[in-house]
């Protein structure tokens, strides 16, 4: 199977597994972009009132319903997995102000409407780069604010891959086998240049790392933006 695939397969199994065993999550009290409590929350996003926002593989939801509950905003929450998007139908299915869509990530930013805000915590890492930066752009506004999580560091200690290429890495399943995914992990440099090339600029990159020592695992916040005025084709 190719990266896409593999991971749908993944997302959709772990899904399923936690449909069947009846997992309870609580509800977000906060966002956290990375895996702990730390860090900036929803400020990075400034102020949602009456702006299109897009929460772009959104899994269960509970971030875009967090924001719609606390912050007043109107989100679309785009999740690929059938599984995980059943997860997000039955808890937040009934939730005004929050549309909850299963679609590809970026076959669904192809054809909407431009947003004033598109986040995604943890899910940039899952899809390759080439496919959805260029249709990230056109799916934001100019000036448009873009912010996202992705893995830096790995639980073994692993830092990103020097090239833009997708990797094995394991997505960990409570009380049943790990699954494997394809990653790509990059570096801050990799990830701007991309970024830039599709024209979207950083404005700020965030470190968040484990709070406890032993724990290599390690995040990075994007927050960025795209440019007004790029007229050239993106790279």
């Amino acid at each position: 199977m190719n990266s896409k695939d593999t991971n749908l397969a993944a997302w959709t199994a772990y899904g399923r597994h936690h449909i069947d065993r009846a997992t309870e999550v609580p509800d977000a009290a906060r966002i956290s972009w990375g895996f702990w409590p730390n860090g900036p929350g929803a400020e990075v996003l400034g102020n949602l009132s009456g702006k299109r926002v897009l929460d772009l593989c959104s899994g269960i939801g509970k971030y875009a319903a967090h924001l719609v509950r606390e912050h007043a905003a109107v989100v679309d929450a785009v999740e690929v997995s059938p599984t995980q998007h059943k997860r997000a139908l039955a808890r937040y299915g009934s939730l005004p102000g929050l549309n909850l869509i299963q679609a590809d990530a970026v076959e669904h930013l192809e054809h909407a409407k431009p947003y004033d805000v598109i986040y995604s915590i943890h899910g940039f890492g899952y899809i390759d780069p080439h496919r959805l930066l260029p249709a990230l752009r056109t799916a934001l506004r100019p000036g448009g604010l873009l912010i996202f999580s992705v893995l830096h560091t790995n639980s073994d200690g692993r830092g990103p891959s020097p090239t833009v290429a997708a990797r094995p890495e394991v997505l960990p399943l409570a009380s049943g086998d790990p699954l494997s995914v394809d990653m790509w992990v990059r570096s801050e440099t990799l990830w701007e240049d991309l970024l830039v090339d599709n024209g979207l600029l950083v404005d700020e990159i965030d470190v968040l790392s484990a709070p406890d020592d032993g724990n290599h695992v390690s995040v990075r916040l994007f927050r960025a933006h795209r440019h007004i005025g790029v007229s050239r084709s993106p790279v």
